[in-house]
């Protein structure tokens, strides 16, 4: 490790990692949140480093940003002489030589005196080395909120503190505002309320590019439902769940529309609509050349791509969505309102990426096929109430934009189209036990079958449509 780094002043720019590096080449590949699994690392160089505590300090916290095979990762290393038996499990291996020589290194998060010294940073704004911290100036956040981890995430990386507020913390980084951090703030200063807005969050400043954002905090809303845990919960009961499926709907289109007004918007002609299906026609391919399963569906699932391409009068409107919209990324808060989150995107796409105005109607598929996803969870399979939420959410979305999703069914059948690959893939890579779910809807949607969801005709005295944008 380089000198600077271990005197607290923190270092950029791509240097090798010394001694640490062997330990973390046989870690990294084991880390849930960690995408190059199954594969061994091949480049790994440290990008930067800066110590949080002064040196010498017991425990120590080391921040590293790490180039492996060129996607940008971020790591909080705690070191101490010795472990205790409650931090054996975040053990990362023992340093033999330079400034960590006999030392413990191990996974920081899990340290509450680490956890805690990570909020006091974004309690007090302010730079160290690379790392900028940053607050909204109108919130006071409490002193000596007791940390504890978030169980069960895979992309990243959550702390709570003191059941009054949420960090997340970023694996894989990129230049650029990340969206959890961008939508959020812009919801908030529109006065949207479904979006919990940030208190706090740190970046990285590297040389000659852009921020890199690491981490952000916001409140932790304390005794709401998880929106698939809540589903599950209705399904095994037997109970109806449209009410909270057309209020669910409801909220997703005041974000949308909020999201609509505070951000740019465009317009998607048909050259720029054909482009869009020729990228879900890639994606197809590309799909069925990894999972043989699809191949008897793939040209039916295309004549949804090709209808879209073929809508030459068709103008799309896009604008800032979610982007990995599913009832897991919801709340039913202690009020019964619905809230969303993590808007991050899908964090394999590149940020660049995930930053693009898209067709709201990317968010909604999402939804749509999520419902199915908890019905088809249940034994027996639950159709009837799969297609009864699909419903509902659509005419709630219409009670708040004046126009239901189900009446562009060719666009909403290229998103579903789109959606279901993107889960046969999924699924056959990480879950294979789940592939009955998303292959029941690629047999569906290659057969050109209309959803059951299909819009109720439309009433003479019904208002005239309007999407939430120009």
């Amino acid at each position: 490790m380089s000198e600077a780094a271990s005197a607290g002043t923190g270092t950029t720019g791509a240097t090798a990692l010394g001694p640490l590096e062997p330990m973390l080449r046989a870690w990294l590949p084991a880390q849930r949140w960690f995408a190059g699994k199954g594969r061994e690392i091949g480049r790994l160089r440290m990008i930067s480093a800066a110590e949080l505590l002064p040196p010498g300090s017991a425990p120590g916290l080391l921040h590293l940003l790490l180039d492996v095979d060129g996607d940008c990762y971020q790591l909080l290393l705690g070191v101490r002489p010795a472990l205790p038996p409650a931090l054996g499990p975040a053990r990362i291996g023992r340093a033999e030589e330079g400034p960590y020589a006999g030392q413990i290194v191990y996974e920081g998060l899990g340290d509450p005196r680490l956890a805690a010294l990570l909020l006091e940073r974004l309690r007090t704004p302010g730079s160290l080395g690379p790392l900028r911290f940053d607050r909204d100036p109108l919130t006071l956040i409490p002193a000596a909120l007791a940390p504890r981890p978030l169980s069960g995430e895979q992309t990243n990386s959550s702390l709570i503190y003191g059941d009054a507020y949420i960090l997340k913390v970023f694996r894989r980084v990129g230049p650029g505002v990340n969206p959890d951090l961008e939508l959020p703030r812009a919801l908030a200063a529109a006065g949207c309320a479904r979006v919990p807005a940030p208190v706090a969050w740190y970046e990285a400043e590297l040389p000659g590019g852009e921020p890199l954002t690491l981490g952000v905090l916001q409140p932790y809303l304390r005794g709401s439902d998880d929106g698939w845990q809540l589903a599950l919960r209705r399904l095994g009961a037997g109970a109806d769940f449209t009410a909270e499926a057309h209020a669910l709907g409801r909220a997703t289109a005041e974000v949308h529309s909020a999201l609509a007004g505070a951000l740019p918007t465009l317009a998607l002609g048909p050259e720029q609509t054909a482009r869009l299906a020729a990228g879900m026609t890639a994606r197809l391919a590309a799909t069925v050349r990894e999972v043989p399963a699809l191949r008897p569906f793939e040209a039916g699932l295309r004549q949804a791509f090709d209808a879209l391409a073929a809508s030459r009068a068709l103008t799309v409107p896009a604008q800032r969505i979610h982007g990995d919209l599913h009832l897991g990324q919801t709340l039913r808060t202690a009020d019964g309102s619905w809230t969303l989150i993590d808007f991050e995107g899908e964090p394999a796409r590149p940020l660049a990426d995930r930053r693009r105005p898209e067709p709201a109607v990317r968010d909604i598929a999402g939804i749509l096929r999520s419902f199915d996803y908890a019905a088809r969870s249940h034994r027996p399979f639950a159709p009837a109430w799969a297609d009864a939420c699909r419903a509902a959410f659509c005419a709630g979305y219409a009670v708040t934009t004046g126009r239901d999703p189900r009446e562009d069914p060719v666009l909403l059948r290229a998103y579903e189209t789109d959606k279901a690959v993107y889960e046969a893939r999924y699924e056959s890579r990480h879950r294979p036990d789940w592939m009955h779910v998303p292959m029941a809807a690629i047999r569906r949607l290659a057969a050109g079958a209309a959803p059951p969801t299909s819009p109720p005709p439309p009433s003479p005295t019904s208002p005239p449509p309007r999407r939430p944008h120009p």
